[in-house]
């Protein structure tokens, strides 16, 4: 072999490896891409678990109220019905 044919050699084996790594290179940026579309997709869904639960705080505050309402609610039910002795309801 002569020293231009190593010279062919070496620039087809420079063309494979240049060809190998622009193929790796796009494979690592589609990955790339897949896993920034993977976190967009978890912060919007962080964003909205964090919308729906801002006001959790004050479920406690809630049920304490909800309390007094039925309360409230058995002593206006227990008012407006008529006693068992004023209707001969022997009950």
């Amino acid at each position: 072999m002569t020293s231009t044919d190593y010279w062919w050699v070496a620039l087809g084996l420079g063309l494979v490896v240049a060809v190998v790594a622009v193929v790796l290179l796009q494979i690592f940026l589609l990955q790339v891409k897949r896993i920034e579309r993977g976190a967009e997709q978890i912060w919007q869904a962080g964003k909205q678990v964090a919308s729906n639960t801002s006001a959790t705080w004050l479920l406690a505050e809630t049920s304490q109220r909800l309390d007094l309402l039925i309360d409230e609610a058995g002593r206006h039910e227990a008012l407006l019905r008529p006693s068992a002795a004023s209707t001969g309801d022997t009950r």
